[in-house]
């Protein structure tokens, strides 16, 4: 798992999926509000000129020398929830990411966000 401490470290690293095939370039992590741990994180993809960021969780994510990899498959990545690259993710849209993913989602016991960009 990645630790808070190594975040600034991973941005702009590939992602790939458990095959090895980039999915695109890691832009930021979000950390669960409850545990402060790295629950997710944007993904850069798509071409120089169109570019968005898809999340993807960062369970089970393996870190090697220049990369991370996910337990997703690349299609499943690339086609889930998106923002533009200069977007924030919209408090209501939160828990779609977690539905198109299977997880449970638990907003935080005062009805905070589950994720927080870091």
């Amino acid at each position: 798992m990645i630790q808070a401490a190594d975040i600034r470290e991973w941005r702009d690293h590939d992602v790939v999926d458990a095959k090895g095939r980039k999915i695109g370039v890691l832009e930021a992590i979000y950390v669960d509000t409850t545990t402060d741990e790295p629950a997710a994180a944007t993904v850069r993809t798509g071409l120089p000129t169109r570019q968005r960021l898809v999340f993807v969780p960062l369970d089970e994510v393996i870190l090697g020398p220049g990369y991370l990899k996910v337990s997703y498959a690349k299609g499943l990545v690339r086609k889930a929830p998106s923002i533009g690259t200069d977007d924030i993710l919209p408090a209501e849209e939160e828990q779609g990411i977690f539905q198109y993913y299977g997880m449970p989602y638990q907003p935080g016991g005062k009805g905070e966000r589950q994720l927080a960009r870091r």
